[in-house]
């Protein structure tokens, strides 16, 4: 069972921001949370049982996941520094 992959208006911009390699391990990353939204690198925000965060090298994923529908909203994409 594998859930899609939505994007909020500002993770769009981010993306676009981003330089090729990291949008490429962004979207291998992104395909792997769809899959396994709930993986073993992913951790929950504190007090909320939806919003998640993963890192990927510098950058860090902030995303919501809904279980009916199957559905993750990534809503954030930071740079570590600027988290």
């Amino acid at each position: 069972m594998s859930y899609q992959v939505t994007f909020a208006p500002s993770a769009v911009q981010r993306i676009a921001e981003l330089d090729s390699e990291v949008q490429q391990r962004l979207a291998q990353k992104l395909e792997e949370l769809g899959l396994n939204p709930r993986s073993e690198d992913a951790h929950p925000l504190k007090d909320t049982e939806q919003l998640y965060k993963v890192r990927l090298g510098e950058y860090r994923i902030i995303y919501q996941i809904e279980d009916q529908p199957l559905l993750v909203t990534v809503i954030k994409i930071a740079h570590l520094k600027d988290y």
